[in-house]
């Protein structure tokens, strides 16, 4: 499958982008520094750009089967997850790609109670503009007439691939710890399983 991963020099992304190239997809990439990804980059399209250049981000996305969009707000910067997931979405319009899988956070939108006490004090003190532009891409992405799902995990850690974690839809879910290569796993699960179409799985 031919993919566009918007994201991949993140945390995340990068799991993203070294297991979809373990499971034989091709990547295109739209990162502001190439020297960032793996030196081994085969199987990689690399488009220096920002999410914000619509133009850039077009290129990203022409030719490919599905969307991943991890966008993520650099310490101290301006939140980009909404303005960015906006370019992405008029290009996957554009290009008549419709399947989006999205990596937002729990404590957003519905999953506000799925979080303990203190995280939530932790958010609205420390992260009050990331999780307000995090708000505003779940939006535009339910607005949208696409096929997307939106990936809702607890505390990122830095840990191995497990394949030992809770995801679902379920409210009982409570925010925890994940490793982001576990994340990355189950957003890869998505590209070929429809359960979570249009819904906002947590994993946890």
């Amino acid at each position: 499958m031919n993919i566009a991963l918007f994201g991949a020099t993140g945390g995340t992304g990068g799991h993203v982008l070294r297991q979809a190239l373990e499971q034989g997809h091709r990547v295109q990439v739209l990162v502001r520094d190439p020297a960032k990804l793996p030196a081994d980059r085969h199987g990689v399209t690399v488009i220096v750009g920002d999410c914000l250049d619509q133009a850039a981000v077009n290129d990203c996305v022409q030719g490919t089967d599905a969307v991943i969009c991890i966008l993520g707000t650099r310490t101290g910067g301006r939140p980009i997850e909404a303005d960015g997931t906006r370019t992405i979405l008029a290009a996957m319009s554009a290009a008549g790609v419709r399947r989006l899988i999205a990596v937002t956070s729990m404590g957003v939108g519905d999953s506000a109670d799925q979080m303990p006490f203190i995280f939530k004090v932790f958010m609205k003190i420390t992260l009050k503009k990331v999780m307000a532009a995090k708000e505003e891409q779940e939006q535009l992405i339910r607005a949208s007439t696409l096929d997307w799902t939106i990936v809702r995990p607890g505390g990122l850690t830095d840990g191995p691939r497990t394949g030992t974690y809770s995801a679902g839809v379920e409210k009982s879910i409570q925010a925890r710890r994940v490793s982001r290569a576990d994340v990355a796993q189950f957003v890869l699960q998505q590209l070929t399983d429809d359960r979570f179409v249009r819904q906002t799985p947590a994993i946890s």
